[in-house]
């Protein structure tokens, strides 16, 4: 068990037409999305949501981690809420992010 310490696991989901590769997160990653959902919940923005989901897109999708806020704001929001969810499930929080924030 002790050579996969740090082994990313990945998979292609579909995005917009065409395909996106995933990571699945670490523990530690898990419970920074668990963090920025709690930060995201207590915030009194009305584009917190939208930055949530930015957050975890450049957490776990291969080649987004520079992506600005404003390069995502070109997406169509269901398909960026769609992959956010994939991603949670993916990860093991099985309910999206709804089961992040527990």
């Amino acid at each position: 068990m002790k050579k996969l310490v740090g082994k990313v696991v990945t998979k292609k989901v579909a995005f917009c037409g065409d395909e996106v590769e995933i990571r699945k997160l670490s523990v530690a990653e898990v419970l920074k999305v668990q963090e920025l959902v709690k930060n995201s919940q207590k915030s009194k923005k009305d584009n917190s949501e939208f930055g949530l989901i930015r957050d975890i897109l450049r957490l776990a999708v291969v080649d987004a981690e520079d992506m600005s806020d404003s390069d995502f704001d070109t997406f169509p929001l269901g398909e960026l809420t769609a992959l956010s969810e994939e991603v949670l499930s993916y990860s093991g929080l099985g309910g999206g992010k709804e089961a992040a924030g527990n």
